[in-house]
């Protein structure tokens, strides 16, 4: 077997970083980076919301102004850090360091990290060109909140896991928007032909309804009615179809978290001894799956109730 060859200090120092960028709870300082990092980003927020207020932005323009100039600085260093240090993430598996940080540059989070500073560098190499749409992107600044909370990633996750219903309720919706927007187009398309010119204009008109709940549109014809009333029924369905689908697989979603969480501490405590390394291996997962401290202890007790009924 060949030996492990040890770390030198700069890569220890890298290793130390990317732990602390990745929120390890074995790490003093990752604490501090994700509280940090996390008041920052709403404050960017809300400064980009009232930014967008006239008055305010009269007032206050150079707030505004050296307030962005001081979180692009912080973000653009967060995120040459994390490209540096990524080169560790695949060191333990003999990866090289490009695919460490191949995989972090060309991520999600690695795109919006990127996207979300990119508006003012532009507007210090064009001064002169509006680039007002192109600000928007600091708007990206609020998915960096999702890497210190697994809220978006349990939603993905469990719209993944259902994707065969979630597909169905999708295609069914497809279907009665084509059916419910011929049959409009027909009813009510020769009385008013300003509103439902063509078929694809009535299925403007059953999205905004299945959305809002009705679509802003007053049929002039008693069949017209009787549809718009299927119609805002049918809305109804489908809404509760989708988040049936949806939180089902929510809570399937956290239950299976539990599970996983409830097998490792079985593994752990087999031994009747916790190291370091495994309470900070439980630490870790308990962070990762957003548990609470009552949920692990609750786990905890009823795994020990378990093992001391089956000693005796």
């Amino acid at each position: 077997m060949t030996a492990a060859v040890p770390k030198s200090a700069y890569q220890n120092v890298q290793s130390r970083a990317f732990k602390i960028l990745e929120g390890d709870v074995t790490q003093p300082g990752s604490r501090f980076c994700e509280v940090f990092i996390t008041l920052l980003v709403v404050l960017n927020v809300v400064a980009i919301i009232l930014e967008s207020v006239p008055d305010i932005h009269a007032e206050w323009r150079h707030f505004f102004h050296y307030f962005d100039l001081f979180s692009v600085v912080i973000f653009s260093l967060e995120y040459v850090l994390r490209v540096w240090s990524c080169a560790q993430k695949f060191t333990h598996e003999g990866g090289t360091a490009w695919q460490g940080r191949k995989s972090y540059i060309f991520s999600f989070y690695g795109l919006v990290d990127f996207l979300s500073t990119v508006p003012f560098y532009l507007q210090l190499l064009f001064p002169g060109a509006d680039l007002r749409v192109l600000r928007m992107f600091r708007l990206l600044r609020i998915f960096k909140l999702s890497r210190y909370n697994s809220a978006m990633d349990d939603m993905f996750e469990a719209i993944k896991s259902e994707r065969d219903s979630f597909s169905s309720a999708l295609f069914l919706m497809f279907i009665s928007s084509l059916l419910f927007s011929s049959l409009i187009y027909i009813i009510e398309g020769h009385e008013q032909p300003d509103i439902f010119p063509s078929i694809p204009a009535a299925m403007h008109w059953f999205f905004v309804t299945i959305i809002s709940g009705w679509g802003n549109v007053n049929p002039v014809t008693y069949a017209g009615v009787a549809l718009v009333i299927i119609t805002q029924i049918m809305a109804i369905a489908l809404a509760a179809i989708l988040t049936g689908v949806v939180s089902t697989a929510y809570t399937t979603q956290v239950i299976r978290r539990e599970a996983l969480y409830e097998m490792e501490i079985r593994e752990v405590l087999a031994d009747g001894v916790v190291t370091p390394e495994e309470e900070a291996h439980l630490r870790a997962m308990q962070a990762k799956f957003g548990m609470s401290d009552e949920q692990v202890a609750a786990i905890a007790a009823q795994v020990r109730t378990e093992q001391k009924t089956d000693e005796q």
